[in-house]
């Protein structure tokens, strides 16, 4: 609808730049002739209504009741879908499939036919100017952060896994009501609360429906803490035994030190959803789903991987949610949306989670160090990394998989080489400034340029564009690490920010062991990196 209005909008700014009555009139006839089919065909589709209930009368069976209410259709025919897969993890998921004892009826109780076209579609006939209703259950039987989940305890509702779309309505809003269950204390979701109720939900429109999950059962809340004026809040199933008072202390420092890079916050509030534990997270808009368990926070190095990881979750509202390559939106939910720049995306957020709690001030340099080498010991070890580049182990994820298990020894992982190679773009952008530059200035160009601006994402040539404009030199051969498989010089580039790499031979399984160090005798512009770098 918002297009409709901005065209017609721009045709009334044309008439005031005419002094012709005559011409006016023409203007005014030509546009009526152009603009009757859209109009004629916003009638005839209508403007239809979308209401969710979703219920669990028996989540011991692992699966809970959806109920869709919808009217205002004014053609005959129907097709609602289930998406195949979420924004956020790249494999086709087929949600579909877990839907059964599906039914439709009008508005009396009489059913109506509706037929399962494919694995992710169902359509009703009949329904012109019809109030009906399609029920529908969700069987549940894994637990993982891009899947839903029911027991008797809680709910973890994946928005793609719920909820049917029809095609060409994407954009129109939707109402999702939770019925309470008297056991469940909380709900929690990055949706909007209807105000004077507290289960009952509104999204602008699908996309945002989809980007926000829903946890509810016996839920604890931790303490709640402001940045920049802004509500942060940790709610969460089965966190475990921890310290929470310095959890909290630590999580706000991360969230200061990520929201630093930027400059701004682009919500109102924030959730970080611990859907207990087990592995992954999930980034969103105005929240992030978790994989959380408490236990795990009791040493250096259980506290150290949790806050990397809340910090890459978090970072990701930018990078990826609103700093995003130009495929990734308006979201295909049926074939997925492919592009190379997943190694920004994901890759770059995994080098500014060491950055950020580094910035933080909650780890020294050598536990810095210790996450570079990590990475760089993974790729150098993997064999796949003379078969496949960044781009195309971006693009391929949907079949190789994330960390590209799928064929071993002949795919690497973004989530592994794209860190080492942020680090390397990192230390030759702020050497041909002289260190007033640095890939902080690209991510703050590409958000307030392409997501604030442009209100778009950024193409693989805009990408590197913005990285030379900001070097203000070519970084070709930097990109060559990125477009194929030639190794990394990385000495050329750390000797920069005065680091360096060395590497044994592992004589139990000749594996190369990488260890960064820092170079003794520098430059003063290296040892201005280096301190600006690490954030001392």
């Amino acid at each position: 609808m918002k297009t409709h209005i901005k065209f017609i909008g721009k045709r009334q700014f044309l008439f005031k730049h005419y002094k012709s009555v005559s011409v006016q009139k023409n203007i005014y006839f030509f546009l009526l002739l152009f603009c009757m089919p859209i109009f004629y065909g916003l009638a005839q589709q209508g403007n239809p209504e979308f209401l969710y209930t979703v219920s669990f009368p028996n989540p011991e069976s692992k699966s809970y009741h959806v109920a869709l209410k919808t009217e205002g259709w004014n053609q005959n025919t129907v097709q609602f879908k289930m998406p195949r897969w979420m924004p956020g993890y790249y494999q086709i998921m087929n949600y579909g499939n877990q839907v059964y004892n599906i039914s439709a009826t009008d508005s009396k109780g009489n059913k109506i036919p509706i037929k399962n076209i494919d694995d992710s579609t169902w359509e009703v006939n009949g329904v012109a100017n019809k109030s009906f209703k399609i029920d529908y259950d969700i069987k549940t039987n894994r637990k993982f952060v891009a899947i839903s989940y029911v027991d008797q305890n809680h709910a973890y509702l994946i928005g793609g896994n719920s909820f049917f779309y029809v095609d060409g309505y994407i954009n129109h809003p939707v109402k999702v009501k939770i019925s309470e269950n008297p056991k469940w204390n909380k709900i929690t979701t990055g949706l909007e609360l209807v105000k004077g109720t507290s289960n009952e939900f509104i999204a602008a429109d699908f996309d945002i429906l989809y980007d926000s999950p829903i946890l509810t059962g016996k839920l604890e809340a931790l303490p709640w803490f402001s940045v920049g004026g802004v509500e942060h809040h940790f709610i969460g199933y089965k966190m475990g035994d921890f310290d929470k008072k310095e959890f909290i202390k630590n999580l706000q420092l991360v969230v200061k030190s990520a929201v630093d890079i930027i400059g701004e916050i682009p919500f109102k509030k924030y959730t970080f959803i611990a859907i207990g534990p087990g592995r992954g997270g999930i980034e969103h808009l105005n929240n992030t789903t978790v994989s959380f368990d408490g236990s795990s926070l009791k040493t250096t190095a259980g506290m150290n991987k949790m806050m990397n990881f809340l910090a890459h979750e978090y970072f990701h509202h930018y990078n990826v949610k609103r700093i995003r390559p130009i495929e990734v939106g308006p979201f295909d939910y049926a074939k997925g949306s492919k592009t190379n720049l997943l190694w920004v995306s994901e890759g770059l957020s995994v080098y500014y989670e060491y950055l950020i709690v580094k910035r933080a001030k909650l780890f020294d340099d050598q536990m810095l160090f210790k996450n570079f080498e990590k990475n760089i010991n993974t790729f150098e070890n993997n064999p796949g990394r003379k078969f496949q580049s960044l781009t195309q182990a971006s693009y391929e994820t949907w079949k190789d998989g994330p960390t590209g298990n799928y064929r071993k020894g002949k795919t690497i992982s973004y989530y592994e080489k794209g860190p080492i190679v942020g680090l390397l773009f990192d230390f030759a952008i702020r050497d041909a400034t002289k260190n007033k530059k640095s890939l902080d200035d690209v991510m703050r160009f590409l958000y307030w340029e392409y997501y604030k601006k442009k209100q778009r994402g950024f193409s693989d040539a805009e990408f590197q564009q913005a990285c030379e404009t900001i070097a203000g030199v070519s970084l070709k051969p930097l990109f060559e690490y990125v477009y194929t498989t030639k190794e990394l010089d990385y000495n050329t580039y750390l000797n920069m920010g005065g680091l360096q790499l060395d590497f044994k031979i592992n004589a139990v399984d000749n594996k190369k062991i990488h260890t960064l160090s820092k170079i003794k005798n520098t430059s003063p512009l290296q040892k201005e990196i280096l301190k600006s770098w690490l954030g001392n």
